[in-house]
């Protein structure tokens, strides 16, 4: 599969970005971290070089959120509606990109799942369970 450009906004719009090829990866993080900021069993993530990455649109709306105690961990979300954004790492050079984020497909997929040991204990993978193209009646 070949990797895409793609471009990305929170939920009401006011923040948009692009990000485009060659990503530094994409993988899911069970971390209780990455657990408590989506609200999920996991993130959903992809690196791109900081030079890759623009926002288009409402970067003003944009806010970051970091534990002091984490090494690797932030957060990006929008002022106006809560929307889990990108941020770049404190080293400057790559921009995390929640993948649920993205309004295009990038054209690569996840490649690993990290944290295993931390994740939830009541995780079910997705391939185990039934599956429906719409709500179920």
């Amino acid at each position: 599969m070949e990797a895409l450009p793609a471009n990305g906004s929170c939920i009401c719009g006011a923040v948009r970005f692009s990000i485009a090829p060659p990503y530094r990866g994409f993988q899911y993080c069970h971390c209780s971290r990455c657990r408590k900021v989506t609200g999920s069993a996991h993130a959903a993530n992809v690196f791109v070089p900081v030079a890759q990455f623009s926002w288009t649109a409402g970067e003003e709306h944009t806010r970051r959120h970091e534990v002091a105690t984490a090494q690797y961990f932030c957060t990006g979300f929008c002022a106006v509606c809560g929307s889990t954004l990108p941020w770049v790492t404190r080293n400057g050079r790559t921009m995390v990109v929640p993948a649920g984020s993205l309004d295009d497909d990038p054209g690569v997929r996840p490649t690993q799942s990290v944290y295993m040991a931390s994740g939830a204990p009541w995780y079910v993978s997705c391939d185990a369970l039934p599956q429906h193209d719409d709500k179920p009646t």
